[in-house]
């Protein structure tokens, strides 16, 4: 990896990661300055483009969440996140989120997710996270 990859990289994990800690923190209005206009958003039924997408999130449980993070991976223009989701009007030990932000330019462009449910603790002995 070059210095310029490599500093790039750093870049780019810390404003996905200061972003993180901003929305966490319960700004919504932090996705205004990450996204690009014309984002994309690889979830099924999540729409695609930065107004879009922030109307959808701001109307659905996310902002009200816990979100307590585990990991950070980032490499060159890729911003992986790891955490622990958990919803004030839900029972239950929360969800394990996988995030995946792609950015350009010190904007997010692309983003994929994967979300599964904590299962009970006998069932995974080393624990999710």
């Amino acid at each position: 990896m070059t210095s310029t990859s490599s500093d790039q990289t750093e870049k780019n994990r810390e404003i996905v990661l200061r972003g993180f800690q901003e929305f966490a923190e319960g700004n919504v209005d932090v996705l205004q300055r990450l996204l690009r206009e014309d984002f994309v958003e690889h979830s099924p039924d999540n729409p695609s483009g930065r107004d879009a997408f922030i109307e959808f999130i701001r109307s659905g449980p996310l902002p009200t969440s816990r979100l307590d993070l585990k990991r950070v991976i980032a490499d060159d223009t890729y911003v992986v996140l790891h955490y622990h989701l958990t919803r004030p009007d839900e029972e239950g030990a929360g969800e394990a989120v996988v995030d995946i932000w792609r950015l350009e330019d010190g904007l997010i462009v692309e983003h994929w997710d994967t979300v599964q449910s904590v299962p009970s603790a006998d069932r995974i002995p080393q624990g999710m996270f």
